[in-house]
């Protein structure tokens, strides 16, 4: 916003774009170009020629080079978790582990542990959009003193299978169908629930797949988890069972399933966009760890068995410690070379944290290692920059694809005694991993405990512990993707299987998708666990983004007042008018509109401040304003109308009532509305 008149300098802060454009040409100024050999080039418009108008020449070194550096620019994109983003930063300890591990990163509070930390979906390929429902993936690596320690996990605290074996058969059955490559990054079709209503074991994780967490808002406020029974070991050799926690400082919030759809279409890069830019403008994202903890005395004492994948601890029942703070505040430097690059392996562990028999994870410690070796080209995908160690690392692994370290001196095995048995071995006291010394027995055998055996009562405590707007949502995801399904068969085979969670919702299902209805029971379980529900998130205004929708002669007092609460408050303000440049107020205020009607879109918002205003085609102006109130509303969103503004709402459907703030006769406005756009949904109103 600007006071000054229209011939006066408007200063405008070199944004981080023009900072990167200005030191890359600091940089490279001057500079010649080369071959990959370092050879200079004297032409690059032009290959060789036998003669002006005859053939090209294979001896022409650097088309070669050139081309064929094009052709192989592509690698293998991951088999799951394809589409990702990732970002830099540091993870803080806030108090000590040492009684719990002897993990060196984990010892003194105040210590800093640098991280890269990936977000991704898991069933769509590289190219398909962000809000699409499904698992999001939440890997995290850190580079610690000790080498590094991948946590692996997803924002879902369950999975489908119990046993690794499964894998292919469920990324098979969920990815696109192979006889015609669709859907895309879906899980709506035959393949998919076919697999579901023929192993049962998925069906506490498919609870959650129809709920609200499987469309987050965006990667800065879904919780991640390690999915897995993992172990800590410290100094004494003593040993907990542990389950890893984050939990985002911004609170848990989704999309609701019309809004996701739409984003799909204005903005396939929704929720990376929103990491790049709120990191560039210092909003950094952040995610508290913690860990539930059992002790191995008590590892039979509940009805679950702790080791099964498809079961949570519920948080009630075990607490989660918080111990640390994770901060992103770096965005990549190039996507390909270390977002697309960086491999992780749950099989990454340091001294002091383990591993457990859970089925699934002991699958998972074979197959990331595997997948790496063919995505990556070889053994030597560790020294990759972005997979690199900080901290020095010597072995007698020589050779391979694309090694990068030159290796010196004749020995290269072990023992030996031309080079003194280095690299030699190092003890426990000496920081030498050791694994933990479980006392195994029994048969060779192919089977599961008894143990693993129910599938339905933590699906019912999922389905107890929403609100009913919850509920609501998955009920409606459940119509939405089975009634995609073109088996009737599978489509009553779902509802026979899930009466087992709700008899009135697989009831409700039943009939939106012209089954019967099925005659099963539901579950008896009635305990419920509140931290799985949404509802009882954190609910702050910070990094929240208001569009503001405004045209000439605007109250600019008003106006400047209201966006100045918004920013006071953290909240991304954008300003949404006819066309891109200067408008007046009134008062002679002058703002800049960034967006246009044109170029964004209600449901890229969180909110949305009327403020409206004349444009040159004034009804077009009119009527764009009246569509973002209508869609608004109908996404539950909050929405400040400002004394100019009230006309446009009467023109729309919206109705006066939850999250609907009007300036008019109200001198608390603003900080109602802030409160209101912290609140984020209005579950509560009723939509025409």
């Amino acid at each position: 916003m600007d006071n000054s008149t229209g011939n006066e300098k408007h200063i405008v802060e070199e944004n981080s774009k023009d900072q990167q454009l200005a030191q890359f040409r600091v940089n490279n100024y001057g500079t010649k170009m080369t071959t990959n050999q370092s050879v200079k080039v004297s032409e690059d418009e032009q290959s060789l020629k036998a003669g002006i108008r005859g053939p090209t020449l294979l001896e022409d070194f650097h088309f070669r080079e050139k081309i064929t550096h094009f052709d192989h620019e592509r690698i293998p994109e991951r088999v799951v978790h394809a589409r990702g983003y990732a970002a830099h930063g540091e993870f803080e300890l806030y108090e000590s582990m040492k009684e719990f591990t002897k993990a060196g990163f984990l010892q003194q509070a105040g210590s800093k542990t640098p991280v890269f930390t990936r977000f991704s979906n898991v069933v769509g390929s590289r190219g398909s959009v962000d809000t699409a429902r499904d698992v999001r993936g939440f890997a995290v690596k850190f580079y610690t003193e000790e080498g590094n320690y991948d946590l692996v996990g997803n924002n879902i605290p369950v999975f489908f299978i119990q046993d690794a074996i499964k894998f292919p058969d469920l990324i098979h059955a969920i990815q696109p169908e192979p006889h015609n490559e669709m859907p895309q990054a879906a899980s709506a079709h035959d393949t998919f629930w076919d697999f579901v209503a023929n192993n049962q074991e998925s069906a506490h994780m498919v609870m959650w797949q129809m709920s609200d967490r499987a469309i987050p808002k965006n990667f800065r406020m879904m919780e991640g988890f390690g999915v897995h029974t993992f172990r800590f070991v410290n100094a004494e050799g003593k040993a907990h069972f542990v389950k890893f926690h984050w939990k985002p400082a911004l609170g848990i919030h989704s999309l609701v399933w019309d809004e996701a759809q739409k984003i799909a279409g204005k903005d396939s890069d929704y929720q990376r966009r929103d990491l790049w830019e709120s990191i560039e403008h210092g909003n950094f994202a952040e995610f508290e760890l913690g860990v539930q903890m059992i002790e191995e005395k008590d590892e039979f004492m509940f009805d679950f068995d702790i080791l099964d994948a498809t079961k949570i601890w519920p948080e009630e029942v075990v607490p989660v410690k918080i111990f640390g703070k994770m901060t992103l505040n770096r965005n990549v430097d190039n996507v390909f070379a270390e977002t697309e690059q960086v491999a992780f392996h749950p099989g990454n562990v340091v001294s002091g944290i383990d591993f457990t028999n859970d089925p699934l994870l002991q699958g998972r410690l074979f197959s990331y290692l595997d997948t790496q070796l063919i995505r990556l080209g070889g053994p030597n995908f560790t020294e990759i920059p972005i997979n690199r160690a900080v901290c020095p690392f010597h072995n007698n692994q020589r050779n391979g694809f694309s090694r990068q370290r030159i290796d010196v001196g004749q020995v290269s095995y072990h023992k030996n005694s031309l080079a003194n048995n280095t690299p030699s071995t190092s003890t426990a006291a000496e920081g030498g991993f050791v694994h933990y010394a479980e006392k195994v027995e029994g048969r060779i055998i192919q089977a599961r405990s008894d143990s693993f055996k129910d599938h339905f009562s933590q699906a019912r405590l999922f389905w107890n512990s929403m609100t009913l707007p919850e509920k609501q949502h998955i009920t409606e995801a459940f119509i939405f993707e089975v009634g995609k399904v073109q088996s009737k068969s599978v489509r009553q085979q779902v509802v026979d299987m899930f009466v087992h969670v709700d008899k009135a919702m697989a009831t409700t299902i039943a009939d939106a998708v012209g089954v019967d209805r099925p005659t099963g029971e539901q579950s008896t379980v009635t305990a419920s666990s509140p931290a799985l529900s949404q509802a009882n998130t954190i609910r702050v205004p910070q990094t929240l983004k208001v569009g503001v929708l405004i045209g000439n002669g605007f109250n600019g007092a008003e106006v400047k007042a209201t966006v100045k609460t918004f920013r006071d408050n953290g909240i991304t303000v954008d300003i949404v008018g006819e066309r891109l440049g200067w408008i007046q107020g009134s008062d002679g205020l002058r703002v800049m509109v960034n967006e246009s009607f044109v170029t964004t879109d209600s449901v890229l918002f969180d909110s949305i401040y009327v403020v409206g205003g004349t444009a040159v085609n004034q009804a077009k102006f009119d009527s764009d304003i009246v569509s973002f109130i209508n869609q608004a509303f109908m996404h539950y969103k909050p929405i400040g109308i400002a004394t100019t503004g009230e006309s446009f709402f009467k023109a729309s459907n919206a109705t006066a009532g939850p999250g609907i703030v009007f300036a008019e006769g109200n001198p608390s406005f603003d900080q109602i509305f802030v409160k209101a756009i912290a609140q984020q949904r209005f579950w509560n109103r009723e939509i025409y």
